[in-house]
């Protein structure tokens, strides 16, 4: 009998896990999650790779074993693009039974990266280079300068996962980005069936900001719309999804073998405990989506979670819901601005406490490493 997770899959929508360390990738557990749990692929970003770093000793051997001795900087790299690597290869079988539609691993750039276009293209190359897997996705932030680097990655064939997407306007520009790179690449002469995305937009931290104005208001109005506008702001992103991704501009290039930009939810562990523990998995099924799922969400999806198509049943109620928080005094645009902000300073937070416990770790087993870059 298909479980729950196996009958979300059979719905269109891809699972992947929000959560990568060494361990799962060498004791088998990921090899049972791809095959009992129908994942199909995996995100990793600084905060995923700090608590995989800090916990026992799984990278003790690898470090004490370097025959050279990096700045922690590029221990990282060589750690994290390691165990990127071995997951790519444990998902190879996905990625050719999707023909490459599926079967994706992700590895970020770094956070200082976010607002400079040339540094984070140099950083996608490098990472790219030296996971030298097919189905390895750069993740790279929806920013403006995001936009721009995901036009030219895309151009050049480089998978990418644009990350940090809270406001649907944001989402706009990065389809017309996607759009543009694949227009590139067409006029250059490059197959666009070989090169893919996911925009990932976060879902359960816009819940957290705007219940948090809300009960500022204290209205009855307000307390009404309390837990609705993350999943009403995904649902206008799906809908804008399904308007770019049709009409002359798209189907020329479908024709030419591209695939769409699938949206992925992500931060869709649930962080309010007055709500539902797969709130944010069961209000948004749909075909040609992902959902990026940390564990504890998959082991409720699993015992208790719900499939029926949810993701543009109600368009025209997320559209009310969204326009009632503006008349309710809260102001959404200051929400998504906040968040993205909040999103690249928790990165970068991640990734210095990280390299700092790297720098120990690596004095500890007697190999010291430079600080810096």
């Amino acid at each position: 009998m298909a479980s729950p997770l196996q009958t979300l899959h059979a719905a269109g929508q891809s699972l992947w896990l929000d959560y990568i360390d060494r361990l799962i990738l060498h004791n088998g557990e990921l090899t049972r999650r791809i095959r009992d749990d129908a994942l199909t692929g995996m995100t990793s970003n600084p905060t995923i790779f700090e608590k995989a770093l800090a916990q026992g000793s799984a990278y003790d051997a690898q470090i004490s074993a370097l025959a050279s001795v990096p700045s922690a900087w590029e221990l990282f790299e060589l750690i994290e693009t390691t165990d990127v690597r071995d997951a790519c290869d444990l998902f190879a079988g996905v990625f050719a039974a999707t023909k490459g539609a599926d079967g994706f691993v992700s590895i970020e750039v770094s956070p200082g990266a976010a607002n400079d276009a040339d540094a984070t293209i140099a950083e996608a190359h490098r990472l790219w280079n030296t996971v030298a897997r097919a189905n390895v996705m750069i993740k790279v932030p929806g920013t403006t300068q995001g936009a721009i680097a995901l036009r030219r990655l895309i151009a050049e064939g480089i998978n990418v996962n644009v990350t940090l997407l809270f406001a649907v306007d944001a989402h706009a520009h990065i389809i017309d980005a996607y759009l543009g790179g694949l227009e590139d690449r067409l006029h250059a002469g490059g197959a666009l069936s070989d090169v893919s995305s996911v925009a990932s937009f976060f879902v359960s931290r816009v819940d957290s900001e705007v219940d948090a104005r809300l009960g500022k208001v204290g209205t009855p109005a307000a307390t009404a719309l309390l837990g609705k506008a993350a999943v009403a702001n995904a649902v206008l992103a799906y809908a804008l999804f399904i308007e770019r991704f049709s009409g002359p501009r798209w189907e020329k290039l479908a024709a030419a073998g591209a695939r769409v930009q699938r949206p992925l939810w992500a931060s869709t562990g649930t962080k309010n405990v007055a709500y539902s523990d797969v709130k944010y998995v069961e209000s948004l099924i749909g075909p040609d989506t992902v959902n990026t799922l940390p564990p504890a969400t998959i082991e409720a999806f699993r015992d208790h979670g719900k499939v029926e198509r949810t993701i543009d049943v109600d368009v025209a109620g997320a559209r009310q819901s969204i326009a009632a928080l503006a008349l309710a005094g809260v102001d959404l645009t200051a929400v998504t601005d906040k968040l993205l902000a909040e999103g690249l300073s928790s990165f970068q937070k991640s990734f210095d406490t990280l390299i700092a416990g790297l720098e120990q770790k690596a004095a500890a087993l007697g190999r010291p490493v430079a600080t810096g870059r």
